[in-house]
């Protein structure tokens, strides 16, 4: 005999199931979107801490729409791979020295001009004028610019005193981009490229014995384990950019992309103020640890202003008469 209340209790269960099942293979209450974000440099320099603050920035006001994962100190892509990677649609984001580019277009290293720019307030205004043409340039790239945050004002190391330029010949300099490449030319010392991942090594072997570099990075690299000496010629404040991919960026909703923008513009005004709050912090963290941190002397001084008007030069050259637009517009500032 047949149960007919077994059998309608077997359907309602198999349409449960059923409807379960359908919940389950058709799309989720919301669709997770996934990105990665490359950077430069170790997990607790500023630029990385404030990457992990954008992200999670993101993610909270999307309600966990879109989760962010920061790849710091170039774990992911080498330094000088970061922008191509984030063009290419290969990660989403990504962060780098924009000035490591200067060889593609003479506006990415605005603001390593020599003695342009040398305090937090400049830079910022040297920014503003030049912003445009940055963004410009990117977007004809697929890149879409985010904020610009900067590191410190940049000096030099060394292993000895050094009075004059005179003393620097012979040094093996570490260089990271076309400015520091062309004054270690000037200056006759062998210029090696070493970008920030690779400086700890490069310093304990011996590979280079000197660079240029803020505060910042020589405590990253645990300098005062191999060099003495930390000249704070302030000769410019260079910025790291952090971009998306403009069709990862389009395909997303309209309120996904505001959440971005708005974290955006919070990590940029925060990642300054780290630096200014910062820049004095690492330069105590180079004498606790034993090393001469001084300005320079009036002679060393004059030769670096000598060997900065050459770059000045060779840099407006190369940028025309657009780089001498953004120039004039900053010093109007």
């Amino acid at each position: 005999m047949i149960n007919r209340r077994s059998i309608n209790r077997s359907l309602a269960g198999a349409a449960f199931a059923f409807g379960v099942s359908a919940l389950a293979f058709s799309a989720p209450a919301f669709a997770q979107t996934k990105w990665n974000l490359p950077g430069a440099y170790p997990a607790d320099n500023p630029h990385s801490e404030n990457l992990v603050l954008f992200a999670k920035d993101v993610e909270a006001a999307t309600g966990g729409k879109l989760v962010i994962t920061v790849h710091p100190n170039a774990s992911l892509f080498k330094a000088p791979e970061i922008k191509r990677a984030v063009a290419s649609g290969q990660a989403q984001m990504g962060e780098v020295l924009m000035s490591i580019h200067e060889n593609e277009d003479p506006i990415f290293g605005i603001d390593v001009v020599p003695f342009l720019a040398t305090s937090f307030a400049d830079s910022l205004k040297l920014y503003k004028a030049s912003k445009a043409a940055v963004e410009k340039k990117l977007d004809s790239q697929g890149i879409k610019l985010l904020f610009m945050v900067p590191w410190a004002p940049q000096g030099v190391y060394a292993k000895k005193d050094i009075n004059s330029v005179e003393d620097m010949k012979g040094l093996k300099w570490r260089s990271y981009n076309v400015g520091t490449a062309r004054l270690g030319e000037l200056l006759g010392m062998q210029s090696v490229t070493i970008q920030a991942a690779e400086l700890p090594q490069a310093l304990a072997t011996g590979v280079v014995n000197s660079f240029m570099s803020s505060g910042g990075t020589g405590y990253d690299s645990k300098v005062w384990e191999s060099l003495t000496h930390f000249y704070d010629t302030q000769a410019w404040i260079p910025k790291d950019a952090t971009f998306v991919n403009k069709a990862a960026f389009n395909a997303l909703d309209k309120a996904t992309q505001d959440a971005i923008l708005k974290a955006a513009a919070v990590a940029e005004e925060r990642g300054w103020k780290m630096w200014q709050e910062k820049a004095g912090w690492y330069l105590d963290q180079l004498k606790a640890k034993g090393m001469k941190v001084q300005a320079p002397s009036a002679e060393l001084a004059a030769g670096f202003k000598k060997a900065g008007d050459t770059l000045t030069s060779d840099w407006l050259k190369k940028a025309g008469a657009d780089g001498q637009a953004i120039v004039d517009a900053y010093k109007k500032m």
